[in-house]
């Protein structure tokens, strides 16, 4: 958790969604040949140590690490780029109510950490 007042501490996010089960091989193909311009844009708005990992059930698991993750997402959502690869993958999801993935994310609570 971070220290209120502590410009060192990362703020640590994990998410979950989950992926279609008829699309699983899929996603995981694009996210094998994530775009370079992505890649880039994600680096430049503060993700970092970006992790995701998808369940056998379609339960897909995100992390990452940033300064401040309401900034980071709201600045990768500016980007051009965001905005393509959102509307990729938003048949891949299940349970988002029509709206882009990146707009699901909902972040789980963090209860322990051992550094």
């Amino acid at each position: 958790q971070r220290l209120c007042g502590d410009p060192t501490m990362t703020e640590r996010v994990c998410f979950r969604l989950h992926v279609r089960s008829e699309k699983r091989e899929e996603y995981i193909r694009r996210h094998a040949e994530v775009w370079p311009e992505m890649l880039d844009a994600l680096r430049q708005t503060g993700w970092s140590n970006y992790s995701l990992f998808l369940g056998t059930d379609g339960t897909l698991i995100g992390y990452l690490e940033c300064e401040d993750f309401a900034a980071a997402q709201s600045a990768m959502a500016a980007t051009r780029v965001n905005a393509r690869w959102q509307a990729e993958m938003a048949e891949f999801f299940s349970e988002l109510e029509g709206g882009p993935p990146d707009e699901g994310i909902r972040p789980e609570r963090e209860i322990f950490h051992l550094s």
